[in-house]
């Protein structure tokens, strides 16, 4: 191996925050072609590939994923220095990339990572989006951790893995009047008392219809969502009940806004952590999940 050419790093690092050999040209004011050369000579310093060129976007492999690792620590740890001699505020962090899906509840996401939020030597990136761009994301190595209330179906499994990290209770949640009127009785009341359920594609609304219709009970729906924040959103701004696991609805119930009518014994939301197989994990891994 040959030794490292920093300024082939430098065009490596570019071409992947760019995105496309074009943008990384642009920005560095040089040409596609020479771009195109120094980085086929980086691979060749380095004796191992960054991209797979199998595919007609840029695809880091997991080389690639590793050496941007130590290319942002390698540039990030020069600002640093710069910073300091220059009398400013800058300190480096290590980097966790993660992704949730959309509608996956947002005090689940804060309580799975407030260790990490809080960890000072570190800087947790969370991105949201769709369960199917957020896997592809985790394949391109450019997410280390996808959250998820599902676990990875059976075609994703070769390469990817869920890990259960919490099941929790779904209970019926509403304002304080419903309980005071009488206890709350479950399947019946739900004959004429509006609710607000998540929408039929989410597995705790799976197992509720069967519920009802095991009992013969059509509840009465004022509203369906896929969001979480959204179901917390209606539960508290209006007069409906709704089929959530407690956790979303947390800071309400503590406050005494919202108060649990009924939790259902039958029926839990389940949250996975999704990762992906690599030779060079991302160390804070496997602090992250307990991993022993």
């Amino acid at each position: 191996m040959h030794q490292l050419n920093y300024h082939h790093l430098r065009y490596f690092h570019a071409i992947v925050r760019e995105g496309t050999l074009t943008r990384a040209a642009e920005r560095l004011n040089v040409s596609q072609s020479a771009l195109s050369i120094q980085l086929k000579k980086l691979e060749e310093s380095l004796e191992c590939a960054l991209f797979d060129r199998q595919h007609k976007t840029l695809s880091l492999t997991e080389e690639g994923r590793m050496v941007l690792n130590y290319a942002e620590t390698i540039f990030k740890t020069g600002e640093e220095m710069l910073a300091t001699l220059q009398n400013r505020s800058g300190r480096y962090r290590n980097v966790l990339r993660v992704g949730a899906v959309s509608t996956l509840s947002k005090n689940f996401q804060m309580s799975f990572l407030r260790e990490a939020l809080d960890d000072n030597e570190l800087e947790v990136i969370i991105h949201s989006s769709s369960t199917r761009e957020l896997y592809g994301q985790l394949r391109a190595h450019t997410l280390d951790l996808v959250l998820s209330n599902s676990p990875v179906p059976r075609d994703n499994e070769r390469l990817l893995r869920s890990q259960l990290v919490d099941d929790q209770a779904v209970s019926l949640i509403g304002h304080r009047h419903h309980k005071k009127r009488r206890a709350f009785r479950f399947p019946e009341d739900l004959r004429d008392t509006p609710m607000v359920l998540p929408s039929k594609e989410s597995s705790i609304r799976t197992r509720f219809d069967l519920i009802m219709e095991k009992a013969g009970i059509a509840p009465l729906i004022a509203a369906e969502a896929d969001d979480m924040a959204m179901l917390r959103l209606i539960a508290r701004e209006t007069d409906v009940i709704a089929l959530v696991p407690p956790v979303v609805v947390q800071d309400e119930l503590k406050s005494g806004e919202l108060v649990e009518l009924y939790q259902i014994p039958d029926i839990h939301e389940t949250f996975y952590a999704v990762t992906v197989q690599r030779r060079y994990p991302n160390p804070y891994l496997k602090k992250l999940l307990k991993e022993t």
